[in-house]
């Protein structure tokens, strides 16, 4: 037990010891896109959907966090992982082989006496015990390999969760976004219908000519002709955060189909900056973890370079009707030692591939952090130029309500063809339009944005 204990208590590590890798420096201040209505002074919320305040959103949630498929293989993933932990942590204790047997008969072959041996019973059993000292850690290297995958891993389904938040909110603002464009295209038929029906009366009182009835003809034909491709893109919508329910088509949650309105948030945006960002996003941890692993690979390799030392004991016992006492018993103990000599060419190509993999997986995690500022970056600036646009057309909306109640009004005068009204009916039409199509894209920007800054799972474990 000396000798076990010299052997355990010499072990080290093998292969370089981990350090988390540096991040650009410039990464840390703020964003250099600031679009108004956002607040850098404050982090985005963990639960940053509860921002819509709509309770219908947050069951919504809570449901294709629990039922979403995509989230059911991301955790089996994560279950298989940290059973690979478990595993990897049983190199740490003794490996044990138990055997047993009885049996009855004639041992021909080594009775001496005349004739047929006599039948007898016989009766055996082992016991075999080895351990691995890591003398050159090894074992302690694999079990570090483990519990970083088991991290990443669990970086990974978190990362699923983002993406899984993020799209079912998305499919239902858009879900409520479209219905309201649809009750915006059908006041614009209404108002189409009004002036056909206006005319008509005209045309029939003979102060109006057949030529402006098919002019308004055309203006309601173009109204109603918006209200299929907006019908279709809200079934689409709601289809897609059935799907990311766990649920079927036919089975669209009733609180996302009555949806009228699309929800707003009420104040500034919560964006935070660079350094909460990086410590926020799950697949940046993802990649730091799956560096972490694949560095403490190479002191896997490094150690199949030296030779692994086993200590072993053993016992077995025999006895039939013929040898009994003891002489049934037989034992050996250790330390039993059991060399094993690596191929040194082998071992060290495996070395080079695991420092390869490694320069691998920091690159990659450089990628990811210049990746998650771009991504944030990008969606700050659509979010802005949404926002501007939908400004900008609002107005162009105000002003054409105006142009179209001032040219009612001087055709009723007489002082301006009915040509003119249409003219201005037909840019009311397409502002309303063009406006509720801002809204579909400023509601998406903006969790473009919320999907871009993390959604809010910093912390994970993986045990």
């Amino acid at each position: 037990m000396v000798v076990v204990a010299t052997l355990v208590n010499v072990g080290c590590a093998s292969g370089p010891d981990y350090h988390p890798p540096a991040t650009p420096q410039a990464a840390a201040g703020a964003f250099v896109s600031r679009p108004a209505d956002t607040e850098p002074a404050v982090s985005l919320p963990p639960d940053w959907w509860k921002l819509y305040n709509d309770p219908a959103l947050d069951d919504l949630v809570q449901e294709a966090l629990s039922a979403n498929t995509n989230l059911r293989v991301t955790l089996a993933n994560l279950d298989r992982a940290r059973a690979i932990y478990s595993e990897a942590r049983g190199g740490l204790f003794p490996s044990t082989n138990l055997s047993a047997g009885a049996g009855y008969g004639r041992d021909q072959t080594t009775w001496a006496g005349a004739g047929r041996a006599p039948t007898q019973w016989s009766y055996s059993g082992g016991l075999d015990i080895s351990y691995e000292v890591d003398l050159f850690g090894r074992v302690r290297r694999d079990i570090e390999a483990a519990s970083d995958d088991a991290d990443a891993v669990a970086a990974a389904h978190d990362s699923a969760k983002v993406v899984v938040v993020a799209e079912t909110t998305r499919a239902y603002v858009d879900a409520c976004t479209y219905a309201e464009s649809i009750d915006v295209a059908r006041s614009s038929v209404e108002l189409a219908q009004r002036s056909v029906d206006l005319i008509s009366r005209q045309e029939h009182a003979g102060s109006a000519s057949h030529l402006d009835v098919e002019r308004a003809g055309v203006t309601l034909a173009q109204a109603q002709a918006t209200l299929p491709p907006l019908q279709a893109q809200r079934d689409a919508a709601l289809f897609e955060l059935a799907a990311l329910m766990g649920r079927t088509p036919s089975q669209v949650p009733d609180s996302a189909r009555a949806c009228t309105k699309a929800p707003e948030i009420a104040g500034t945006l919560p964006i935070g900056d660079g350094t909460s960002l990086l410590r926020r996003r799950p697949d940046l941890r993802q990649a730091e973890r799956q560096l972490a692993a694949d560095t403490a690979r190479i002191g896997v390799a490094v150690a199949d370079l030296y030779p692994r030392v086993t200590l072993g004991a053993s016992g077995n016992y025999l006895r039939n009707d013929y040898l009994k006492g003891n002489r049934t018993w037989s034992f050996s103990m250790g330390p039993l030692i059991s060399w094993s000599f690596p191929n040194t060419v082998i071992a060290r190509s495996r070395v080079a591939q695991a420092r390869a993999q490694t320069a691998a997986s920091l690159a990659a995690f450089d990628g990811a952090v210049l990746n998650a500022l771009k991504e944030s970056e990008q969606s700050l600036s659509a979010y802005g130029a949404a926002m501007q646009q939908r400004q900008a057309l609002i107005e162009a909306r105000d002003r054409a309500e105006s142009a179209f109640q001032l040219a009612e009004q001087r055709y009723r005068a007489g002082s301006i063809s009915y040509l003119d009204v249409i003219v201005a009916q037909t840019s009311l039409i397409d502002a309303k339009s063009q406006l509720a199509a801002a809204e579909q894209r400023v509601g998406s920007a903006r969790i473009s944005v919320f999907k871009a800054l993390g959604g809010g799972w910093e912390q994970a474990s993986a045990r």
